[in-house]
């Protein structure tokens, strides 16, 4: 087996740095398996490159590096086949507030946002801070796979819809959609004029082999030209905390709309998560490909726990660090309180819009994810008496 210089078993202390996921148990032994961050250092490179940029020691106003630009445009040409032209990109501090701003670019107030559920909670707060109407659609798990229900989709548009809201991939069901489900998101938005804002932040953390992340912008011509498209590198490389996204967005009338939405609201991306950025897309694919390897064994070893505890079970992941856990068959009315008590903090499905669910962080070493597991499993075994 190939060895990677990059090390990811070792566990970094993070007190003191004030973490938020780390900080929400502070002096407490509870194990922080909740906010999507994980607890890897960032690539060389990044870090690296930020050295060197704070060597130089002045921090003024900063546009968007040229180098960025082009780094950006060779990764979604290599990753994905799609040719981005310099003038579609939109830099955003944060992909939270890019989802805000495609809400408020889009119709008009008391107009609707339609999602799946269940979702990142922002997708859901996003709609009525922007005086739109939020629009759920239930995901549907059928043999042991969620998937949407294009059917409910249907039914759930009416006039006043205005905007697909699109978790690609899903957050936190962990789907990397097929090409054929995201044709035929592409082609109800088609037949009812939407416009698709899909969150592609995950993009780059497809853990299935034999899967690819498909931006629905590249389906075709016409989706295209309906389509918001967000990212950032802030989750694959671990640089959430240096704040720099954008927006994908090719038709001219539409990235106007969303321009204007920024208006003078949004801030500019800072210098330090410019520079990190660069550094990611440009020199950090090996890294990326050491941690997919180091996040399937994490993968393979919470489905194998989770799915012989007593009453949980997992749909299997195949995108993103993220395990849903459904826990309703325990009879355990707050399951995220439950294995806080236990020692381990995971996130509530309620957040997401599914109580009974939680969703566990396996973007950690492997020895704190085998602490961590064994906690739940002890403490469904006392529960079970």
């Amino acid at each position: 087996m190939t060895r990677h210089r990059f090390d990811f078993d070792t566990i970094i202390d993070r007190s003191n740095t004030a973490s938020e996921k780390w900080d929400k148990y502070r002096g407490r032994d509870i194990i922080p398996l909740w906010v999507a961050d994980m607890d890897f250092r960032s690539p060389p490179a990044v870090i690296e490159a930020l050295h060197e940029r704070v060597e130089h020691g002045v921090f003024g106003y900063t546009h968007p590096p040229a180098e960025l630009v082009e780094a950006v445009r060779a990764h979604l040409l290599a990753d994905y086949r799609w040719a981005v032209e310099e003038e579609w990109i939109v830099w955003l501090p944060g992909l939270v507030c890019g989802l805000n701003v495609t809400c408020r670019a889009v119709g008009g107030a008391g107009d609707e946002v339609v999602t799946f559920t269940p979702i990142y909670p922002p997708f859901m707060s996003a709609p009525g801070l922007s005086d739109r109407g939020l629009v759920k659609v239930p995901l549907q798990l059928r043999e042991g796979r969620w998937v949407a229900d294009l059917e409910a989709l249907e039914r759930a548009i009416t006039p006043r819809t205005k905007l697909l809201l699109l978790c690609s991939p899903h957050n936190p069901v962990g789907r990397a959609w097929s090409r054929e489900e995201l044709a035929q998101f592409a082609e109800v938005a088609e037949r009812h004029n939407l416009v698709i804002g899909s969150d592609d932040i995950h993009a780059g953390l497809v853990l299935d082999e034999d899967r690819r992340h498909i931006p629905i912008a590249t389906l075709s011509a016409e989706t295209a030209r309906r389509t918001i498209t967000l990212l950032a590198p802030s989750k694959t490389y671990n640089i959430p905390g240096l704040g720099c996204s954008f927006a994908v967005i090719g038709d001219p009338g539409l990235r106007r709309a969303f321009r204007k939405a920024m208006g003078r609201i949004v801030p500019h991306v800072n210098t330090l998560g410019y520079t990190a950025a660069q550094a990611a897309y440009r020199d950090g694919e090996e890294w990326r490909q050491a941690l997919l390897a180091y996040l399937r064994g994490n993968r393979e070893l919470v489905a194998a726990e989770v799915n012989a505890m007593p009453g949980l079970s997992m749909a299997h992941v195949e995108a993103t660090y993220l395990a849903w856990i459904d826990a309703r068959a325990t009879g355990i009315p707050d399951p995220a309180r439950f294995f806080e008590e236990a020692g381990v903090g995971l996130s509530d499905g309620a957040d997401f819009g599914a109580p009974g669910f939680v969703r566990l962080n396996f973007g950690c070493s492997r020895s704190l994810l085998v602490e961590a597991l064994g906690r739940m499993r002890r403490a469904l075994t006392e529960f079970r008496g």
